[in-house]
């Protein structure tokens, strides 16, 4: 039942199939396949080319096969876009000529109440984008200590009453555990006082880090980008779609090093790094949603678009 209501509009989409530069016979990897919206696109330009589908959410790739079951050039695999060396590495590729990735949540896994993703339905604390994992948000509300659940709410979720809301989780939690996104809600809104509550509810920011923390989803995103690159052929492109500033950070961190020929510290007077450049910036400035876009979905506000191309 869950996957065949599995709705994404895809962010960015036109914006990405340009910034790829599509070659008919290339070799294509959407490290987030989600509804299949961007990989469509992919596989229309492609004739004697092949894509590489990777999800870790079973149900996104239940319904990527089903939409993309008239193309006989793709290949899904299960696993986190993180494994992305291993993945092109077992099937016997030495280079591709594009990747994207689109680090946000998709629209059905916030959408969808039993996934507990969202503070707008009442669902089970679960957040889990692979479902097989073990750890859940409920684990991480109700298991992790004080000092732990005000860390991550603070780096995670770049929340100002990180240890209020954490020291109000410890307080009712001692009652009894807190089981649903409601219960969280509830919870989150009573530690932040009512002036700093805004216009919508002041909790998307701790919802944002449990999230954070249960998909380990910055965890090891610098170092994949680095593999990504090392995988590119020359002229291929890697495009990336972060959704907040933390994401965002690493990825225009890592593209500024592989994009710059010396990294050495800007006080010693002669290179000693001899680092080359194995990138160019495609653009400077993160590509964000047009006006026509936002209008039409509110989700692609905050996200922008960073592309490079191996020199």
């Amino acid at each position: 039942m869950e996957k065949h209501c599995f709705n994404h509009t895809p962010v960015l989409l036109n914006e990405c199939i340009d910034g790829l530069n599509i070659k008919p016979n290339g070799i294509y990897v959407d490290g987030t396949m989600g509804g299949a919206g961007h990989s469509l696109r992919i596989v229309e330009k492609l004739k004697s080319g092949k894509l590489i589908g990777i999800d870790k959410d079973d149900t996104a790739l239940s319904v990527c096969k089903e939409r993309l079951k008239d193309f006989k050039n793709v290949v899904f695999v299960k696993s986190d876009f993180k494994n992305f060396k291993n993945v092109v590495e077992n099937l016997n590729i030495n280079g591709v000529d594009g990747i994207l990735l689109d680090l946000g949540v998709s629209s059905h896994q916030i959408d969808t109440p039993e996934r507990g993703f969202s503070y707008r339905f009442d669902g089970e604390l679960d957040m889990r984008m692979d479902k097989t994992q073990s750890l859940t948000a409920f684990d991480v509300v109700n298991t992790y200590s004080e000092a732990d659940l005000a860390k991550i709410i603070y780096l995670y979720g770049e929340e100002n009453f990180s240890r209020s809301i954490a020291r109000k989780i410890v307080e009712v939690r001692r009652a009894e555990p807190i089981k649903t996104t409601m219960q969280l809600k509830e919870v989150v809104e009573s530690a932040i006082p009512k002036k700093f509550h805004g216009a919508g509810s002041p909790c998307k920011k701790t919802f944002q880090a449990i999230r954070i923390e249960v998909n380990s989803e910055l965890d090891g995103l610098d170092t994949v980008i680095y593999d990504m690159v090392e995988k590119l052929n020359k002229g291929g492109r890697l495009a990336i779609i972060t959704f907040h500033s933390l994401e965002d950070r690493i990825v225009k961190n890592v593209f500024k090093e592989l994009s710059t020929n010396c990294i050495c510290d800007k006080s010693i007077p002669v290179c000693v790094c001899n680092h080359k450049a194995s990138v160019s910036l495609v653009n400077r400035k993160p590509i964000i949603a047009t006006n026509t876009e936002l209008k039409e979905n509110k989700r692609s506000s905050s996200a922008k678009l960073r592309i490079v191309e191996k020199l």
